[in-house]
This record gives structure tokens, sequence and C-alpha cells, in this order.
């Protein structure tokens, strides 16, 4: 990587034909129009939140040093390697599209009368150039490497920057753009900022069955999506067909695989939902302690019931039981395992220790036992393991 360390060029300079595209969150260009802000490989905008892009305005303002930039000489033209979340900080101020506070709290926007000499503060920019057999790779790894630090980037985007492409132009446009129409409704069940790429990582994540990078690999340039679209679409289709309602415990499951493990199968979405709501009360009462799980457990047939980790009795309680059962145990001249006596094999009269037995369902949970003294039994631990597994 070549590198040439400029101080001449200023704050105007850059913003000399800035424009920045509200609908998309883009810095596009500027430097009379051979700067690229944001490259494909760059992230999105994230400082547009009223405190990180305010902060890089006021300390331009204060004369605080505002770190190093680094451009991409590519032809004639620019590309933004780091620090386009500053630049189009402070471009927006001096276009006018971004308030700061004065020294009273009142917020303004850019005056020249009273801003006119930041336009002539000299920024401190290396412009890089790649080389060697592979300069693409070169300047990704760098991207990379000068990320480490502040606002770290996701995975997504260290793939984004990887992958760069007609494919990832096309696929952040519809999954990171917060303008999107459907974006509030995918976000009942995807969890993250779809500025930091967390809508687009999930999709790419359900249609490649988990493995992104290979499937970015193949696609990359791809000029369409409709691959990724219309995988997307049915599996969120699926999850509004299947449940009446949204519950906040939906947001962020893995839908891609439980589409994939279920999808074929019919469900009377009426039944579901009364079991849903069933489970949420006993996860309200304290038995049932994984609610997230509760999805895949009705879709599962109500098979997996390790998915629930259902409430275990209380110790006091095993121990009062252990204690009644076995005192009756030894009266009789029996087991305190009622199931070894049943069993009439080598521990049909043996008494076994508190620490050799666990408690157990009499009425098994799964059909409407509750988990109370009156419905404790005191098993070994073979006989109780055989039952849970049975």
């Amino acid at each position: 990587m070549k590198t040439e360390l400029r101080t001449d060029i200023t704050v105007g300079d850059i913003c000399k034909g800035f424009h920045y595209n509200t609908l998309e969150g883009k810095g596009v260009r500027g430097w009379n129009g051979k700067l690229i802000i944001q490259p494909e490989y760059q992230r999105n905008y994230i400082y547009a939140n009223g405190k990180d892009d305010v902060a890089v305005v006021d300390s331009l303002l204060k004369k605080y040093p505002i770190g190093l930039l680094y451009f991409l000489k590519v032809g004639d033209e620019y590309e933004v390697l780091d620090g386009q979340q500053r630049i189009t900080s402070f471009g927006r101020f001096v276009s006018g599209q971004l308030d700061v506070l004065d020294a009273n709290g009142m917020p303004h926007k850019f005056d020249p009368a009273l801003h006119g000499w930041l336009l002539k503060r000299p920024l401190t920019i290396y412009i890089c150039e790649g080389e060697g057999d592979d300069p693409e790779r070169e300047i990704k790894e760098w991207f990379k490497t000068i990320n480490i630090a502040g606002k770290q980037l996701t995975e997504q985007e260290f793939l984004n920057a990887t992958y760069s492409g007609p494919f990832i132009t096309a696929a952040k446009a519809v999954f990171s753009n917060s303008s999107n129409a459907n974006m509030q409704k995918w976000k009942r069940f995807v969890a993250g900022d779809e500025k930091r790429q967390a809508v687009l990582a999930t999709a790419l994540d359900w249609v490649s069955k988990g493995h992104i990078e290979e499937y970015l690999k193949d696609h990359r340039y791809d000029t369409g999506i409709t691959e990724l679209t219309a995988y997307f679409d049915s599996v969120i289709a699926w999850i509004d067909g299947t449940f009446k309602e949204v519950k906040d415990e939906m947001c962020g499951l893995e839908w891609g695989r439980l589409y994939e493990l279920y999808h074929t199968k019919g469900y009377d979405i009426d039944k579901v939902w009364e079991r849903i709501e069933a489970l949420f009360a006993d996860a309200d009462n304290g038995i049932v302690k994984n609610k997230r799980n509760i999805f895949e457990y009705v879709l599962g047939g109500e098979t997996k019931h390790e998915l629930l980790k259902v409430r275990l009795f209380d110790p006091k309680i095993a121990k009062r039981v252990y204690a009644m059962q076995t005192e009756d145990a030894k009266s009789k001249g029996v087991s305190n395992c009622p199931d070894c006596v049943l069993a009439h094999n080598a521990n049909a009269k043996r008494i076994y220790a508190f620490n050799e037995m666990e408690a157990d369902h009499v009425t098994a949970w799964t059909k409407g036992g509750d988990t109370s003294e009156a419905n404790c039994q005191m098993l070994c631990r073979h006989h109780n393991r055989v039952k849970c597994n049975s």
C-alpha cells in the first residue's frame, strides 16, 4: 500500500459539491465530485443520532483534532477508506442539514459569517493506493485494519467490504435501508440495527442456511437479488401465517432454521396460539423458564421438553418427600424408589440416599401435572432418567 500524507486539503474543499441522500443515509459525493464518500464496501452512516454527528462538528468548532482520514485513489477519483462518518457529519453541517447547539444551548445551522473560518481548516489525510498482484485484497485488508478501533465493524460490514459489488449494493438498498416501508414489519422478527447490517445479515443467513460468506462468493457479481428477497419474504409470510399474534420474544429467533424444519407441516393456527398462550401463562407463573423456546416447542409437537427448562422441584419439597417416602418404604420392607419395587429387581428392597435420587412429577408436566409437593415423588437416578427419555 502506497501512502501520501496531505495537510493542504480543507474542510471547505471536501464540502464543495457535498451531497447527502437523506433517504438512504449516505454522504454520496464531495471534493468537487471527485470524492466518493460512501463506497460500496463502507458501512451505512450511523452517526445520524444527534450525538455522534454533533460531537464531530463540535470538535471542529472547538478546534480539536478529529483524527486521520484515509482516501483511496482509484483512477482520477478517490474513495473514503476511513472517515466517512466524520466527513458526512461535518458535510451535513456545512450544507445546512445538521443543527448544533451554541454556547447558550440554542440550536443553529451553519452560518458563513460565524463559521467561515471552519471552511479553511486543514484536515490530515492519507491518500492510499493499492499495489502488488492483488491490490483489491490489499485495500480490503487495510480497510479492516484501520477499522479495529472506534465503532468496530460488524461481521456483515466486514463481509460487505470483502465482497463489494453489484449484489451487495442491491442487497443493501433493500435490507439496510431504514426508509424501506417493510422494515418495521421485518423487525418484529429480526433483531438488530439495519444500518449496522443486522437485517441484511439475517436475510443472508436464512437463504444461505448459515453459510453467508460462501453465498456472497457465489453471488458477488449478480446484478439482482431475487432469490434473497423471495426466500426472506417466504420466511416472514410463514411466520405471519402460522402465529395469530406477535410477541416480543419472537424477535431474533432462528426463524430461518425453524422455517426449514416446519414450513411444510400443516398447523391449526387457533390451537397453536392457544398452546402458546397457555405456556406463556406457565412462564409467568415461574414454571417454564425459557419463553423464547415456546414457539419451537409448539411447532415441534411439544416433544422436546428440554427446550422449556421446566422448573425443578424446590429442594425443600424434595427433602420432605424423600423423608416421607423413605419412612414408608422402611415400614414395608421395600425400596424407597417405587419403580425399583415394581421392577422386582435386585434393588427392590434398596433404600437409596437422598443424593442418589431425583424429584419427579407423578403426573407429567406435559400432561398437566404441576410442580407441587402433592405431585412429587422421588425416583432413583436410573429410573428417573429412563422416564425422562421415554
